[in-house]
C-alpha cells in the first residue's frame, strides 16, 4: 500500500510539472499599499470584482487597519469602499478594520469594525472581544461619507451591559471573519467574549430580522455550548473555530473543535458539523447576561466527524454534500481530505468515512477552495496554487499546478470566483511609489500585491483540461 501510495504521489507531482499546468498568472494590483484578501470570499458575485483591506501599512495587524476597497479585475481600478472618519493608531489603536468578505448574492461587503475613536472612552481600544461586523454598498448607491468612501451600518450590537441579561439578539465581545451564506441570507463568524472571558473562541451565526437590537440589520446566536477553559469532561468542545458553510444555504456549518480525549487530561482538533435548519428560530437563542452564559437556537445539534487530528479553515462543498479539511497523512505531511456531510470517520459505510485527496511531496498549507462543481478543490503547496480532482474515478487525487512553485516569495490567502473560472491570491512585490521609491510595508515588507490565474477548464466540468 505504501509503494502504491508512493507511486501515485510521484505522478501528481510529475502532472504538476507539465507545461500544461502553468496557465499563467498575472498581476492585478500595483500600487504601493497592502491589498490583503485574508482568505475571505472576496470575489463579487457577478465576478467583476475584488475586495481587500490594507492593514500593516500604519501599524501591526488588523488593528491600525485603515480602509476597505475594491479593485475592478478587467481594468485594476482600485476604489475606496470605507474608511473610518476618525482613527487613532500606535498602542492603543481604534477602530481597526479589516477581514473584508462579498456577498454571496448582492453588491456588498462585511467586515471587522472595531471601537469608534469616540467610543473608547467606554469600550476600549481595538481587541479581538471588542468588534463588530460592518457593511458597505459597494455598487455606488451608497450614501458617500465627507472622509471618502461610503457610510458603514452594523450587522450586530455589542452590549456588555453587567447588571441585567443582554439584549437578545447582541452579543458581548467580538465577531470576526465574517462570511455570508452562498444564498446572502445568514452570516457566519467567529466570536470572542469580553464579559465571560473564561470560555475561549466559539462560532455563531446571524440573520436579518425585525427583532435585531436597534442600530443594528441582524439577529446574533452563538452556536456552540459553552464550556469553560479547562474544565471540559470527555468529548465537550472547548474551542470552535476555521469554521465555513457547507451547502448554498447555511443549513451546515463546518468547524475545527478543541475536545477533551477520553482520557480526561489531553486533546483532540477534530472536525465537527452543526446543523442548523431552515426553519430554525434564531430567537430562541440566549444571549445570556454578565454570570450566565450565552446558549444556541433550539433546533440546532453538533456532530463529530473525526476523531483524530484536524487543522485549518474547513470549506465545504457548494452542493453542501462534502466537507474538505487539513489532516496528518500516513507519511506525516499535511493533506487534504474529503468527507461527505453526513460522514464520519467512524461510519460503518466506508463511503461516508474520509478520503485523502492529496498527495503532495511538500503537503498543502492554507488556502482551501472548492470549485463550484464539486469536482475539484485548490490549494497552496510549496508556494504555488494546485488544483486537485476530487471526481470519483481514475483520476481522484491527481494535482496540477496551476503556477510555478518555490519560485520566490510564496502565494498566499487564495481565494475563488464563485463560477470557478479564476482564482486570486496574495504575493509580497517590492513596489515604488509614484517618485520611484520603493514602498515597504510596516513590517518592514514589501507590499502584498493581489494576483490573478485561470482555471483552464474548457469543458466547463469543473475538472481541470487534461485529465476529463
Amino acid at each position: 500500500m505504501q509503494f502504491s501510495m508512493t507511486l501515485f504521489a510521484v505522478a501528481a507531482v510529475l502532472v504538476g510539472l507539465s507545461p500544461h499546468a502553468l496557465a499563467g498568472e498575472k498581476q492585478l494590483t500595483f500600487t504601493p499599499k497592502n491589498h490583503d484578501l485574508d482568505n475571505n470570499d472576496n470575489f463579487s458575485p457577478d465576478g467583476r470584482f475584488l475586495c481587500y483591506d490594507t492593514r500593516e501599512m500604519e501599524g501591526p495587524g488588523i488593528d491600525n487597519g485603515q480602509t476597505i476597497e475594491l479593485v475592478e479585475i478587467a481594468t485594476g481600478k482600485e476604489t475606496l469602499l470605507y474608511t473610518p472618519a476618525v482613527t487613532v493608531i500606535g498602542e492603543n489603536p481604534a477602530p481597526g478594520v479589516g477581514a473584508v468578505s462579498f456577498s454571496g448574492t448582492e453588491n456588498k461587503v462585511a467586515f471587522i469594525h472595531g471601537p469608534p475613536v469616540e467610543d473608547v472612552p467606554v469600550r476600549g481600544p481595538y481587541g479581538k472581544p471588542n468588534r463588530q461586523g460592518a457593511e458597505v454598498i459597494t455598487d455606488g448607491t451608497g450614501t458617500p461619507a465627507k472622509q471618502g468612501g461610503y457610510e458603514k451600518s452594523w450587522l450586530d450590537f455589542r452590549d456588555i451591559a453587567t447588571d441585567r441579561d443582554t439584549i437578545p439578539g447582541a452579543h458581548r465581545g467580538g465577531t470576526h471573519r465574517h462570511e455570508y451564506t452562498l444564498d446572502g441570507k445568514r452570516i457566519g463568524f467567529t466570536y470572542n467574549d469580553f464579559l465571560m472571558p473564561e470560555y475561549d473562541r466559539t462560532v455563531g451565526y446571524m440573520v436579518p430580522h425585525p427583532k435585531a437590537p436597534e442600530g443594528a440589520s441582524h439577529y446574533f446566536a452563538n452556536l456552540v455550548p459553552i464550556v469553560p477553559k479547562g474544565t471540559a469532561k470527555p468529548g465537550e468542545i472547548e474551542h470552535a473555530s476555521k469554521d465555513s458553510w457547507v451547502g448554498r444555504h447555511g443549513l451546515m456549518r463546518a468547524f475545527v473543535g478543541t475536545v477533551r480525549n477520553p482520557d480526561g487530561e489531553t486533546y483532540e482538533d477534530s472536525l465537527f458539523m452543526i446543523d442548523i435548519p431552515a426553519e430554525v428560530d434564531i430567537t430562541t437563542a440566549d444571549s445570556g447576561s454578565a454570570t450566565r452564559y450565552p446558549s444556541p437556537p433550539k433546533g440546532t445539534s453538533i456532530r463529530r466527524m473525526t476523531h483524530t487530528w484536524a487543522k485549518g479553515t474547513v470549506r465545504g462543498s457548494f452542493d453542501g454534500k462534502q466537507v474538505a479539511y487539513y489532516a496528518k497523512a500516513p507519511d506525516g505531511t499535511t493533506q487534504l481530505f474529503v468527507i461527505p456531510s453526513d460522514g464520519s470517520d467512524k461510519a460503518e459505510d466506508p463511503a461516508k468515512r474520509p478520503k485523502q485527496a492529496t498527495f503532495l511531496p511538500e503537503g498543502t498549507e492554507e488556502g482551501l477552495r472548492w470549485h463550484p462543481s464539486g469536482n475539484t478543490i485548490f490549494s497552496i503547496s510549496n508556494g504555488g496554487i494546485v488544483a486537485t480532482c476530487v471526481k470519483p474515478g481514475d483520476h481522484f487525487g491527481r494535482s496540477v499546478f496551476l503556477t510555478g512553485q518555490a519560485d520566490g516569495p510564496p502565494r498566499i490567502k487564495l481565494t475563488s470566483s464563485q463560477d470557478g473560472t479564476l482564482l486570486a491570491f496574495n504575493k509580497t512585490v517590492p513596489t515604488k511609489d509614484e517618485s520611484g521609491k520603493i514602498v515597504k510595508a510596516w513590517t518592514g515588507n514589501d507590499i502584498l500585491q493581489i494576483f490573478t490565474v485561470a482555471f483552464p477548464d474548457e469543458n466547463g466540468d469543473g475538472v481541470i483540461d487534461g485529465l476529463d
